[in-house]
């Protein structure tokens, strides 16, 4: 099916709005003004309705030219950028990036990251894959990746760049029966509840029945923090991600005779194809690896 209009009559309708005249509209478009002129009237020809109406000297849109415009406005920025993509492309500029985090990387920080990075490099699509710490290196070689952020356990053959510490805090809910034992608590006393604890789906599958009446296993953070809130166990929980839970009594640090804390070590890693680094994975890199990152 043809279209009785075309993307150039649209942008040149567009132009006239902004500049608010056939000559100056014809100037930024490097068109002669009898040519915007004539696509214009075509426009409004083909479409069977009137988009323009004189005001003093100048042509204004009409209320239907007003409605149609504002649909088409996201086609032409859509457009516009299939353009600036396809140049970029040209360039050698890469039009995607597949990034892995670990999901113990804190969220705030990561999409921060992400957001800066969207601003320095617009054109540059980051594909982001979430991985568990459970996750099998043979698993793991099979996602497609550029850039890594992972634990000690997941290191392929570069051992990367140490980023930072994420600890994780045994809590319980505040009426969960730990809390109501001496203190301070020790192992023999854990073991006689579920220990809430967060595996891929394969681990989880591969679980013996009787390991699953000593631990709960979830495959989301999210899902165990739930679980620990609503009293099914207790668990070693990223502390950043629980400190509102922690804030409003909602969750509490159990008072272990050792263990309360435990650390796990997130790295940047590089795979080996990207070892000369373009713009993009040189600015993820930098993003990650900049104080606060």
């Amino acid at each position: 099916m043809l279209h009785k209009t075309t993307l150039e009559q649209w942008s040149l309708l567009q132009s006239l709005v902004d500049f608010g005249s056939f000559a100056l509209a014809a100037r930024a478009m490097n068109r002669s003004q009898s040519s915007v002129s004539y696509n214009i009237s075509l426009l409004q020809e083909r479409l069977g309705v009137a988009l323009l109406q004189p005001e003093g000297r100048r042509a204004v849109l009409t209320p239907a030219g007003e409605l149609l415009l504002a649909q088409v406005r996201p086609l032409l920025r859509d457009f516009q950028q299939i353009e600036q993509r396809a140049a970029a492309l040209k360039r050698g500029q890469r039009a995607r990036i597949d990034l892995v985090v670990d999901s113990i990387y804190p969220r705030a920080r990561l999409f921060e990251i992400l957001r800066q990075f969207q601003q320095r490099h617009p054109l540059t699509q980051v594909h982001l894959t979430e991985v568990l710490n459970s996750e099998s290196p043979a698993k793991l070689a099979q996602r497609p990746a550029d850039l890594l952020v992972l634990t000690r356990n997941h290191q392929e053959q570069d051992p990367g760049q140490w980023l930072m510490n994420v600890d994780f805090v045994a809590v319980a809910h505040p009426q969960h029966p730990l809390h109501s034992l001496p203190v301070p608590l020790t192992s023999a006393q854990l073991n006689h509840y579920p220990l809430i604890k967060i595996t891929d789906q394969l681990q989880q599958d591969q679980q013996q029945p009787a390991a699953l009446a000593e631990s709960w296993t979830f495959t989301t953070i999210e899902a165990a923090i739930e679980a620990v809130a609503h009293q099914v166990g207790y668990g070693w929980l990223p502390a950043e991600r629980i400190a509102p839970l922690l804030d409003h009594n909602e969750l509490k640090v159990l008072p272990l005779k050792h263990g309360v804390r435990r650390t796990t070590a997130l790295h940047l890693i590089l795979r080996q194809q990207n070892l000369a680094l373009d713009p993009e994975i040189a600015t993820l890199t930098e993003l990650f690896t900049q104080p606060g990152g």
